[in-house]
């Protein structure tokens, strides 16, 4: 669980917006899935209740991203995001926009 939540919401923008073969590669690969899935509730939102929640808001990208690295609570509940401070940056943004 330790890099559970790389993509809480950056993934989900990312289903939104185009396919994200890559990004999904990038949840499995880091442990995202764990408490993340497309389309239900796990431990964390889903990723598609995550895009709903930020579409068209400009400013989600960075501050997803940043919660990605940090970790964070009470966005979605009590249950924290643990920080992810190993995940590359380029892997998070690739998560945030579907493309590298």
């Amino acid at each position: 669980m330790k890099k559970s939540g790389l993509v809480i919401a950056a993934l989900g923008l990312a289903f939104a917006a185009a396919p994200a073969l890559a990004s999904m590669e990038l949840a499995t690969k880091n442990a995202c899935t764990a408490c993340h899935a497309v389309d239900k509730k796990l431990v964390g939102p889903s990723y598609k209740d995550v895009a709903k929640k930020y579409a068209g808001n400009a400013k989600a990208e960075a501050m997803l991203a940043e919660k990605v690295k940090k970790g964070g609570v009470g966005t979605w509940g009590q249950v924290p995001m643990p920080p992810n401070a190993n995940v590359k940056d380029e892997d998070v943004k690739t998560s945030c926009t579907g493309s590298s």
